[in-house]
């Protein structure tokens, strides 16, 4: 991946952080942030995987197309 490729790509990821709400819900605290993600990656790695990509991309396609910034259920 180019450089120019690896930027964009991680300034939409960054993008996803905060349309998602954490950075306010959290008060921009990097560490609850980076420890969310770890957590997530956790479960990834468990016989949930499935179960948990299905619902967190149901939740994500629900919130593109809301056009939500905070999150909700």
């Amino acid at each position: 991946m180019k450089r120019s490729e690896r930027t964009r790509h991680l300034i939409e990821l960054g993008g996803l952080v905060a349309k998602s709400g954490l950075i306010e819900l959290t008060d921009d605290d990097r560490a609850v942030i980076f420890g969310l993600l770890l957590e997530s990656a956790a479960i990834l790695r468990t016989d949930e995987r499935e179960n948990s990509i299905l619902l967190w991309r149901r939740r994500g396609k629900r919130g593109f197309d809301a056009g939500q910034t905070t999150p909700s259920d």
